[in-house]
């Protein structure tokens, strides 16, 4: 929350991609949270290069409000830690943060927004729950799809190939119209929006 000189408070909405630091991981699945979260950043001309609780952050506006976007640098698993420091420093609620990461247990192309649940095995979001003890916080999932006879750790890990470079940049632009969308009408229309769209980029 932030309190202005006249003594109003308005919501600080915390955006966080998840990924891992480091030009070994930039391009990977994995790190698909980190480059919407770059995309969305650029399009409102925030800067992410400020640095406190092991995280890149900036500051900015998006539809009248508020906003803080986040890239934890602890690696994926430690995720939490961060998310937790900014928490506590700016009195954040947990259900005004919105969290955008990789899931492989949907399609590439599609993406899912929910306000809360299970971490469905993302150690990223196993972090985030166990860290900030709750799992009401909104979460933009950024369909990677699920590898066949392909160890899933060395899958994320992994780069795109090259029929999902050729539409990565759409998706990702869709996961920066969610958030927005999140941000300036709510999770409802959100999720009205954007949950009934299938992998098909051609639907973008």
């Amino acid at each position: 929350m932030i309190r202005t000189l006249r003594g109003t408070v308005r919501t600080l909405r915390p955006i966080v991609g998840l990924g891992n630091p480091g030009k070994r991981y930039q391009d990977t699945r994995h790190n698909i949270g980190f480059k919407v979260l770059d995309c969305l950043a650029d399009s409102y001309n925030i800067s992410c290069n400020k640095r406190k609780f092991n995280a890149l952050y900036g500051r900015g506006r998006i539809a009248e409000k508020d906003i803080l976007v986040l890239k934890p640098q602890t690696y994926m698993n430690l995720s939490g830690l961060s998310v937790m420091g900014f928490k506590n420093f700016f009195r954040l609620s947990p259900d005004d943060i919105i969290v955008v990461y990789d899931d492989m247990d949907l399609p590439f192309g599609r993406l899912r927004i929910r306000p809360a649940g299970g971490a469905g095995g993302h150690k990223g979001i196993i972090s985030v729950v166990d860290t900030l003890g709750r799992d009401d916080f909104s979460r933009v999932r950024m369909g990677i799809g699920r590898p066949e006879n392909t160890d899933p750790a060395g899958y994320v890990l992994s780069p795109f190939n090259k029929s999902e470079r050729d539409c990565l940049m759409d998706f990702i632009r869709l996961g920066k119209e969610a958030i927005e969308t999140v941000i300036d009408s709510g999770i409802e229309d959100a999720m009205n929006r954007f949950n009934g769209l299938n992998g098909n980029l051609d639907m973008v």
